[in-house]
Formats: C-alpha cells, structure tokens, sequence
C-alpha cells in the first residue's frame, strides 16, 4: 500500500477526518448510492400504469428496466478505466449532468421511444458516477472515514433495493408514475453541488492510452451476458446470447493476457482479496437480488396484499440495514472484516431459512424476524467492499471499483434468474401435484430462499478465508500494491 503525503493546513484536517470535504464527500456517496440503485427497482411497481398510459405491451414494458440495465452493466468495467486515466472529478460531473438530464427526459416522455431513451442515457451516466463515486473513498476521504462511508455505500444500495418496489408503486399510485424520474433531479443536483465544491481536479495521465478494441469488446460481452437473463425470448435466444458473451468475455482475457498495457492491470487480476471481493459479491447478489425480486409477488398472490403494501416488508429490510449500520466500523476494527462479514452472511442465511420456516403462514408477523435478520446481515456486507478497495493501489481505483460494481450488478441480473428457476420449478411440480396456485407459488419461494440461504454460508465461509489479515508487510508504492 502506498503511504500518505505529510499534509497541512486544511487536508491535515480532513486526514484527521475533521475537515470540511470528508462530510460533503460521505453525502454524496449516499445520494449516489441511493439514486443510482433505485433506478433499478423502482419501476417494476409503476410498470403497469405506465403500460396503461402510453399503450405499452409486457414485452415492451420490461425494456424500460432492461434499457437502464444493459449499459450501466456493460459499461463499467470500461467506465472505470477511463477514469483512472481521465480523473475522477470531471467525469463524476458530466456523469451527473448527463444522468439528470435522462431523468428529466423520462419523466417527460410520453411516447416509449422517448422514455427508452431515457432510460438508456441514466443507465451510461450511471456506469460512470458508480465506479467514480466509490473510489473517491479510497482517493478522497482519510482514513478513518472510509469504513464508515462504505458502511453508508453499502446500507444506501439495501435501502435502494429495498424501498425501489414500495416507492415506484406508491408514487405511481398517489401522484404520477412520471414522478419515479422526476424525483431523480434533487439527488443528482444536490451530488452536483457538492462534487462541485469538494472534489479535486486531476489532470489526465498521460501514458496510459485507452485501447479502445479492448474496451468495446469488454462492453459487448458484458451486455450480452446482462441480456441473456434478463430478456425473455426463450432459452435458444438466452443461450446464443449468453455463449457469445461468454466467448467475448474468454477472447477479452486472452488479448488481455497479451497487451502491453492491459484494461485491468496485472496488478488487479492477481490481487487475492480483490479477486475473493468479487466472489462474495457474487455469492451475495446471486441469493438476495433473487429474493427481493419476487418477494412482493408472493406478498401479492399468497398473502393478497396491495401493489404498495407488498412492498412494506422489505421496507423492514432496509429499517433493519440502517439501523445496524453504525454498528458496522466499530465491529469489524473489533472482530477483523473476515470476521465481520462472516458473522453478517450467517445471519442473512439465518434470517432466510426463518422466512422459509414460516412461508406457510398468511399473515406478516411471523416473518419479522426473518426480515430484520437479513437486512441486518446486509448492513455486515459492507467491508467485503472497503477492506478490497485498501488493497489496492490508488491509480487503480476506478477500474477496481468498476469490476466490483460489475460483480454486483451481474449478480443482480444473475441472482434474479437463479431464484427464478428455481421457484418456478418447484411451483409448476406442486401445481403437477394437486396444488393450488397460491401455495404453490408459496413452496416454490420457500425453495428459492433455501437456496439463497445457502449461497450465503458459501460466502460466510469464504469471507473467512480470503478477507483475513496478513502479517504487516513494508509499504509499497501506489502502483505496485498487489497481494501475493
């Protein structure tokens, strides 16, 4: 790791983390996190309205997520790397300006050209102020501050899955369904503000060209392998999607293997805990995302509740994530971040089993504790993040944060087909078997989280393995900080 220049003045301040910049900087990782994760969430619910309004068949209704998904996905490996060599205050601004005016544009469309476009623009703005935001906790915030502001990263994108269902069905019940866009604009400005005000101008380095035939096929195969799960055109279109982006992705690694100067230095691909952060992401992303997926359909078709009231349990998640998030720094100085995140995996598996013992019953109160245990354990997600960003070296931050946020979103999309299938397997065998449809669909979501359950003690146990401390080695320059 490379070590800190002596500061004065008012950076010796920020380094103690009394400064000025370190709370305006912890605000804008929360309203990025928030703003950037609810997009993904927060149209499901306000679909149907927005179908009736501009006469929109199912097939056309889910390209309004999947137009946001695909580029923000396939985007961020590339996004990161271009701000490590373009620096990370210029692109986080235009990244801003250029995802308020998407949200400006959606929630003045009323046609579906206009309103894909719109989704298309946030979703490339979002694939840049991602990555940008998360390594300005590396590069910008002193030390004692960055646990705390992953903490915040990570409880703001559980609050953002969490709330996205209720809110988008709650504003497009009570106000407009044009309302889910237009309420991007106070978070974005309010980022603006203060980027504006408290980021550093870096100048562009030099010698580190961007090799554009990398880049593209890195995007392409990205957005391939993102639309083989989340489109529905059948399992031959799924699987030529899926196989061409994996082959793309295999051709990526070989010509990276190759190149004089790779899109993701060597220096990255070697890193152990950086390597095993993105597992855990994975292996999170692949349980959960699922998970929050389809819970307020079973909410809705097994417990009978309403577009907005199916949403309130996870509205409990995210109580429970916020609220266990102070704790989280304090814990993981005390226990070590493999530790911490272990303990944290164990009680989201734990808090899933719990929700499949009780899927029988038919009102909420049995589930609680189901709730508040796995947005809890969520909240202990957070040094999966912070302890692989300390590992590396601060030139590499953007496409760090860029292949973590890459793992994430993957796993989202993944995750969602995952528990897909195996909810509705087990749903279309009870229904084989005599079963109504609303239990049915119970069993069948009992089955989904089990599995969730246990991708998360596979976690539990890799946390163990891949975030634990090593002895203290001599500080290297910035460049060369790799694990061995």
């Amino acid at each position: 790791m490379s070590t800190a220049p002596a500061l004065a003045g008012p950076d010796a301040a920020d380094a103690a983390g009394k400064g000025p910049r370190a709370p305006a900087l912890m605000a804008v990782v929360a309203l990025v996190g928030f703003v950037t994760t609810l997009d993904n969430t927060i149209v499901a619910a306000a679909a149907p309205s927005i179908g009736r309004e501009l006469g929109l068949s199912l097939a056309t209704l889910q390209w309004i997520s999947i137009a946001y998904m695909l580029p923000y996905a396939g985007l961020l490996l590339a996004a990161g790397a271009l701000i490590d060599r373009l620096g990370r205050q210029r692109v986080l601004l235009a990244g801003c300006a250029v995802f308020a005016a998407g949200a400006l544009l959606g929630g003045f469309a009323r046609s579906p050209e206009l309103l894909l476009v719109a989704r298309v623009t946030q979703g490339v703005a979002a694939a840049f102020i991602v990555p940008g935001t998360l390594s300005l906790i590396r590069t910008e915030l002193p030390a004692p501050r960055r646990a705390a502001a992953i903490a915040v990263w990570t409880a703001t994108l559980a609050c953002a899955l969490a709330l996205g269902p209720w809110l988008g069905g709650a504003l497009a019940e009570h106000l407009h369904w044009s309302w889910i866009f237009l309420s991007n604009l106070p978070f974005v400005g309010a980022t603006w503000l203060l980027l504006a005000r408290t980021s550093r101008a870096e100048p562009a380095r030099s010698g580190a060209p961007v090799r554009l035939g990398a880049t593209t096929l890195v995007t392409v195969s990205l957005v391939l392998l993102t639309a083989s799960v989340v489109t529905s055109g059948g399992v031959a279109i799924t699987g030529l999607l899926g196989g061409a982006g994996l082959l793309g992705l295999l051709a990526f690694v070989a010509c990276e293997r190759r190149a004089a100067v790779p899109l993701v230095p060597v220096r990255l691909r070697t890193n152990r805990v950086f390597l095993g952060a993105n597992a855990l992401i994975l292996l999170w992303g692949l349980g959960i995302s699922g998970i929050v997926f389809f819970t307020p359909l079973l909410y809705q078709d097994f417990l009978g509740m309403g577009p907005e009231a199916a949403g309130l349990p996870l509205v409990v998640v995210a109580g429970a994530v916020i609220c266990t998030t102070p704790f989280v720094p304090a814990v993981t100085r005390a226990l070590g971040p493999h530790r911490a995140v272990c303990l944290g995996l164990l009680a989201l598996a734990a808090g899933l089993v719990q929700l499949a013992v009780v899927n029988d019953e038919t009102t909420m109160a049995p589930r609680l504790a189901g709730l508040v245990l796995a947005g809890a354990g969520s909240a202990f997600t957070a040094p999966i993040t912070g302890h692989a960003l300390e590992r590396i070296g601060e030139d590499d931050t953007g496409t760090a944060s860029g292949l973590l946020t890459a793992s994430r979103e993957l796993s989202s999309a993944f995750g969602v087909a995952l528990i897909g299938i195996v909810l509705t397997s087990v749903r279309a065998g009870e229904i084989a078997a005599g079963a109504a449809e609303g239990p049915a669909l119970g069993t069948g979501y009992a089955a989904g989280l089990v599995v969730a359950a246990v991708l998360q003690l596979a976690g539990a146990a890799l946390a163990l393995v891949v975030l634990r401390p090593r002895p203290a080695a001599k500080s290297l320059p910035s460049k060369e900080c790799e694990e061995t």
